[in-house]
């Protein structure tokens, strides 16, 4: 492992990370200490840059709420090979939305709650767009009405994309006081989300099912974590949803991994072909 310092240390040089602290962390983890929290993203990209040459994934954390996550004088043993092959596999079949699903996907909307469902952030009176909706109706049906409606109207899209687009910026990411580079032990998308801390995937199912939607957005999105800030996910999006059914699913899909992401999901699924990053929000 002494080597395996030097190799990634000889590795970083040239990028944002050149000359920072290095050690082991927790679980075959490594740690790169001291990155300026402004430029976390870019050196987060240069991490991921060098997954071929380093054969480690890149994931930004904090110590901010742990104080156990700190470099460690003596590697500390991560899982064998047959546990993170048996976890990949859990994972693959782990049918990940069946278990995440925001509770508004089961709630009713009746004519008392359309003005409280259709505002939105915007603050645009809506409700005439779904004045044809047939009350009561599940109010993923009145959502969807209400987004292809505002598809189809350019200015009033415009509008309403001028109020909830920074949701898809880095401007709207966390930014903790201290930040860490983890390394993990492994190249595999799937096999990472073993050492990712998350609130929303605190049993080992959980996990697994969070790493199954790591795959599913890395392979339809390209969509790769930058951050865990526990109950806090940060992803780089290489392939934005295209309006309509793909940001719905889309749109659907964060909502359900994101309760506490404070905009309807008619709101997210116009924010979300106009911006490169997505943040995840799970809190107690």
């Amino acid at each position: 492992m002494g080597n395996e310092l030097e190799q990634i240390e000889a590795a970083l040089v040239g990028t944002p990370l050149a000359g920072l602290p290095i050690g082991h962390g927790p679980s075959g983890t490594v740690l790169v200490a001291d990155i300026d929290p402004n430029r976390l993203h870019e050196a987060w990209q240069a991490a991921d840059t060098l997954v071929p040459v380093i054969g480690r994934r890149p994931v930004m954390v904090t110590d901010d709420f742990d104080g156990a996550l700190r470099i460690r004088p003596e590697p500390e043993p991560g899982p064998s090979e047959s546990e993170l092959h048996a976890f990949a596999e859990a994972a693959r079949s782990s049918e990940p939305w069946l278990a995440y699903r925001h509770y508004s996907e089961d709630q009713q909307a009746d004519e008392g709650e359309i003005e409280y469902y259709m505002s939105g952030v915007a603050r645009v009176d809506l409700a005439a767009l779904v004045a044809d909706v047939v009350l009561p109706t599940p109010r993923p049906v009145l959502e969807r009405a209400l987004y292809d409606r505002v598809l189809a109207d350019a200015d009033l899209h415009a509008r309403v994309l001028d109020s909830v687009r920074l949701v898809t910026q880095i401007d709207y990411w966390y930014t903790p006081d201290s930040v860490l580079l983890m390394l993990l032990p492994t190249t595999d998308v799937r096999s990472s989300g073993y050492w990712i801390d998350f609130y929303g995937a605190l049993t080992r199912e959980y996990q697994q099912r969070l790493a199954e939607v790591l795959a599913q957005w890395r392979h339809r999105w390209d969509a790769r974590l930058v951050a865990s800030w526990g109950t806090m996910l940060q992803f780089q999006v290489g392939r934005r949803p295209s309006p309509g059914d793909e940001a719905w699913t889309a749109a659907g899909q964060l909502k359900a991994l994101a309760p506490n992401l404070e905009l309807s999901r008619w709101e997210v699924a116009v924010a979300l072909p106009a911006g490169d990053a997505w943040f995840v929000h799970d809190r107690p």
